[in-house]
Parts: C-alpha cells; sequence; structure tokens
C-alpha cells in the first residue's frame, strides 16, 4: 500500500494499539467511545487491508497475532507522541476541557467524591466526568481510566500519585452488640467476638494491630509486642465497607471500617470505637491517594480535578470523628 495513500487506515491502526492494552473489546470500545460491533467491524477490515490475521480471540481474552504485535511495535510511540502533542496544544486553551474517567471505591465515592462534583463542574463547565464506583482494583492502563482513588499505604512504584489527605482505620460496634456481648479490652479478646471482614482477593482470617513502642500492659505490667496478629471469624465478610458499617449497626458483631464511611455514626454515638490506643493495619490504607499510570504529562483536566480534590479533602475526615 501507498504510505501516502488517503486510504490508510490510522484511526483503525490506533484501535489496534488500544486493542492491545485493553485486551478486550468491550474496553477498547468503551476507551474510544464507540459500540464494541464497531470495533469488531474495524478490526475485521484492518486485517482484510493488511491481508493478514492480526488478532487472537479466546473465550477468555484478546491477544495480537505475530503482525499484529509488529503492528502495534511500529505505531504505538507515534500514536503515543500525536496524543501527547494534541494534548498540550488542547491545554493551550483558556478553559480546561475534556474528559476525565475515574475510578473510586463505592462508599468514598458516594460519600465524599460525588459531593464534591456541583462545585467542580460548575468551576469547570468544558470538564466531564465518568466516575465508576467499584472496590475491585483496577487495572487503570487496561480499562481506560484516568486516574483511580485508592486508600493505600503506598502507591505503586510505577504510577503518579498525589496524596489528597490521611484517613484511618476504626474498630467499631454497636452500643447494643457491647451491651450483649462485652467490650474488648485487647486485641487478643476479639477471637471470642463475633467479626466483621472486609473481603478482598488473598484476604484471611487475621486482623493486626500495632500500638506505639514502650506501652505496658495494664494487666500484666509488662512490656506490649509492637505487633499483634488476631485471628477472627464471624457471620460475614463483604467486599463493600458500607455492607459492612450496615452488618455493625445492625449488631451483627465488630467491624474494621475507614473513617471516611463510619466517622460521622461515631461522631453521632451510633457505633462506639474501641482499643483506640491500638493501631490497625492492613485492612485499609493510612492515606487516600489519587493515582495515575506514568506518562510524560499529565492532561490539564485530570490536573484540574486533582487539585479540587486536594483543597476540598485538605481537612480529611476528622471533622466527622
Amino acid at each position: 500500500m501507498n504510505p501516502a495513500s488517503p486510504t490508510l487506515p490510522l484511526a483503525d491502526l490506533h484501535l489496534l494499539t488500544v486493542l492491545a492494552q485493553t485486551r478486550s473489546y468491550t474496553q477498547a470500545a468503551r476507551r474510544l467511545g464507540v459500540s464494541k460491533a464497531s470495533v469488531s467491524m474495524r478490526i475485521a477490515e484492518l486485517e482484510r487491508t493488511t491481508g493478514l490475521p492480526l488478532v487472537r480471540r479466546t473465550t477468555r481474552s484478546v491477544g495480537l497475532t505475530e503482525a499484529g504485535l509488529q503492528l502495534v511495535d511500529d505505531t504505538q510511540g507515534a500514536f503515543t507522541q500525536i496524543e501527547q502533542s494534541f494534548g498540550r496544544v488542547r491545554d493551550q486553551a483558556g478553559q480546561p476541557r475534556g474528559l476525565v474517567r475515574v475510578s473510586a471505591p463505592v462508599a468514598l465515592g458516594r460519600q465524599h467524591v460525588a459531593p464534591r462534583l456541583a462545585r467542580f463542574v460548575e468551576r469547570y463547565p468544558e470538564i466531564r466526568i465518568d466516575l465508576d464506583l467499584s472496590d475491585r482494583l483496577i487495572n487503570l492502563t487496561q480499562e481506560g481510566f484516568d486516574l483511580a482513588i485508592r486508600h493505600a499505604e503506598a502507591p505503586p512504584d510505577t504510577h503518579v500519585a498525589w496524596v489528597l489527605c490521611d484517613t484511618r482505620s476504626l474498630l467499631l460496634a454497636s452500643p447494643d452488640y457491647l451491651r450483649r456481648r462485652g467490650t474488648p479490652k485487647h486485641p487478643t479478646e476479639l477471637a471470642d467476638h463475633d467479626c466483621l471482614l472486609y473481603l478482598r482477593a488473598g484476604s484471611g482470617q487475621s486482623w493486626v494491630f500495632e500500638r506505639p513502642r514502650g506501652r505496658t500492659s495494664a494487666r500484666t505490667a509488662t512490656p506490649e509486642p509492637d505487633q499483634v496478629v488476631v485471628t477472627v471469624r464471624g457471620p460475614l465478610r463483604a467486599n463493600n465497607s458500607e455492607v459492612l458499617r450496615q452488618a455493625v449497626l445492625d449488631g451483627l458483631g465488630i467491624g474494621l471500617l475507614p473513617d471516611f464511611s463510619a466517622g460521622a455514626l461515631v461522631a453521632g454515638g451510633e457505633l462506639v470505637p474501641m482499643l483506640t490506643d491500638w493501631h490497625p493495619k492492613g485492612t485499609f490504607g493510612d492515606r487516600i491517594y489519587a493515582i495515575r499510570p506514568w506518562a510524560p504529562r499529565v492532561p490539564r483536566a485530570v490536573r484540574c480535578f486533582v487539585d479540587h480534590l486536594r483543597e476540598s479533602l485538605a481537612d480529611g475526615f476528622d471533622a466527622q470523628t
């Protein structure tokens, strides 16, 4: 084919590079704002144009043939440069604009991100937000997200991360549960209680607690260990903190919940914090981050949204607790 031909399928070649990243017709269609049928049709047309199969589909995933990989390797850098150049030019416009696709946990998104959107949209009317709420850990690059709002102890080294605010985990129960079962005075006593666990891939049946060094036990007057690991069990595990919060409210057991989800209920006396001298570790992170896969430039619309969240979350969630 003549490289100067106006029929050179540049848009379809770009689609192939997106498909290589997402490994999914559905995700590629979502990122590009077209239908899944359109993606399939355009890939088929590209294969007819090249005369070679480019995509290898299985029941579980989409992969590229050797010819497809060669096309992506040869063209992806150019498309990336075009996108970056176009973004720099667009950012010179007086008003920030564009689409920002954001992923956030359900409770954090519903209770703290969504209420901050109206002010942001009023300030930046040319920026559109796609907010996807899910407690699963997503692959930002593969699924085409610009940004993830996550609580974590540390962000991935391969990503750009902005600290939005601090957060903490709270060990909570309802007053009714504590009247029935008593209040634990030490983490080891949790083994004798009904405990409600946050469910995620690789999660176990243990809670980890740390306390400041040098503290002594009120029971034995001997130095406490710096860390205590307790095997716990209970009637419910769930992958959503709002579900666990409701179960704790209903008196089903003791739960570890993030302050952004349960802080207001503590302030209102509906939930009671326990073992406040101990610091729970591992279930929820200590900070809220805005996380983005590393790239040479950050689109202006993304920067504006991150700055808005940093400003509006600067005081964290202490006002609730």
